[in-house]
């Protein structure tokens, strides 16, 4: 589990060093620039340090070239799959949204019309788009690559989906300006992490994602491949992001225990479905394993 470790350390020994870090860079930072609020200035420390780690953990475990990063397709092949795994992604996002609407979980906005929708989906297009490349390159890419030369693709997949599932749970909190002091990095730390502190509270929302990381790194492995995964993480992606865009959550809905309060759309009902996907890709795993890289060490 050396590989698991690196990257692990990549993560949390990097937000302890944000939050050890984060007075005197803060200080430094807002005589530059008042408007910068602690947490955004922490965050980006954090975002910068975590780089360098993950830097270093790619260098200790040895990933060099682009197979290792999940990109040893040709050009052509890899946007083949991508594609097909965005139109795969959309059409399999796409009912659920629907259904949350319909059963009246999320309510449209006042003002919803056509151009708002148009927007939604440009809006959800580029988050996707940004969110699926940077969480596909470093869970299913570097991190998947690392544990399963060492350990094998079941922990590789497991590991992956979990460490992947855990990472959105950060919370965002927010400290005044008149607050910050020494501790406040400390602080800022606790607060993030304070939603783990209730698991109940998040179970529905973190076995969904756990499903979602278990369908990618299936893919993953048997394509040799990040480009489908990246196609379909970010068709997911879209049609949330496009969904929350253009209508709020009904917390008082009789069917909203179906999506969770961490963000009003994963939940119990989208975990039911990524089963049946999940059931659905193991059936159709010659198909994927079809497209499987050629190059060399891609697997």
């Amino acid at each position: 589990m050396r590989a698991v470790a690196w990257f692990l350390a990549a993560i949390a020994g990097t937000l302890v060093l944000a939050a050890l870090a984060a007075w005197p860079v803060y200080q430094l930072a807002h005589s530059l620039q008042p408007v910068w609020e602690f947490h955004k200035v922490t965050g980006r420390l954090w975002q910068l340090l975590m780089l360098a780690g993950i830097a270093v953990a790619v260098w200790r475990v040895g990933l060099r070239g682009r197979a290792d990063w999940g990109y040893g397709l040709p050009r052509a092949r890899f946007l083949r799959q991508a594609g097909a795994g965005l139109a795969f992604g959309v059409a399999t996002m796409l009912p659920m949204a629907l259904a949350i609407v319909a059963l009246g979980i999320r309510k449209p906005l006042p003002d919803f019309g056509a151009a708002m929708l148009v927007s939604g989906i440009v809006a959800g297009a580029l988050t996707g788009l940004a969110v699926a490349f940077v969480e596909e390159t470093f869970f299913r890419g570097l991190m998947f690559r690392a544990v399963l030369r060492e350990s094998g693709p079941a922990t590789a997949i497991l590991a992956s989906a979990l460490l992947y599932a855990a990472i959105h749970f950060f919370a965002r909190a927010k400290i005044p300006h008149a607050d910050v002091d020494w501790g406040s990095g400390i602080t800022l730390l606790s607060s993030s992490l304070s939603r783990f502190a209730d698991p109940a509270g998040i179970a529905d929302a973190f076995i969904t994602l756990a499903l979602v990381g278990l369908l990618l790194g299936l893919v993953r492995y048997w394509t040799g491949s990040i480009a489908a995964g990246l196609g379909l993480h970010m068709g997911w992606v879209c049609v949330i992001k496009a969904t929350s865009t253009v209508t709020r959550h009904d917390e008082a809905a009789g069917w909203s225990f179906l999506v969770s309060d961490f963000d009003g759309f994963t939940g119990w009902l989208v975990a039911g479905w990524s089963c049946a996907i999940l059931l659905a890709i193991v059936l159709a795993r010659g198909r994927f394993e079809g497209w499987r890289n050629s190059v060399s060490g891609g697997a």
